[in-house]
């Protein structure tokens, strides 16, 4: 299991000097390690692309597991997280 979080990837969490209900959720979460954040978190940070290899070695795991935690906004959204970050061109 990875303990790490995404301020271990990213540093410490920065104000952009505006506000959202993305930014909240980000934000809450940003210190918690990986393997205790809620699908939807995973899945969110993959599709924002914060600490993209972290997320996408967890949600492997989560998924072939089958231990997912019903937290997703919609049935699949984790796999498709996954999927649109393995498929993505690297910058």
């Amino acid at each position: 299991m990875n303990f790490k979080s995404v301020a271990d990837i990213q540093g410490p969490w920065t104000d952009p000097g505006f506000e959202s209900s993305l930014l909240d959720r980000c934000k809450q979460h940003w210190s918690i390690p990986v393997n205790e954040l809620p699908d939807v978190m995973v899945a969110t940070y993959l599709d924002q692309k914060i600490a993209t290899s972290l997320m996408i070695s967890e949600a492997r795991r989560r998924i072939e597991s089958g231990k997912l935690d019903d937290t997703e906004f919609f049935d699949g959204q984790l796999r498709e997280a996954l999927e649109k970050a393995v498929d993505a061109p690297s910058a």
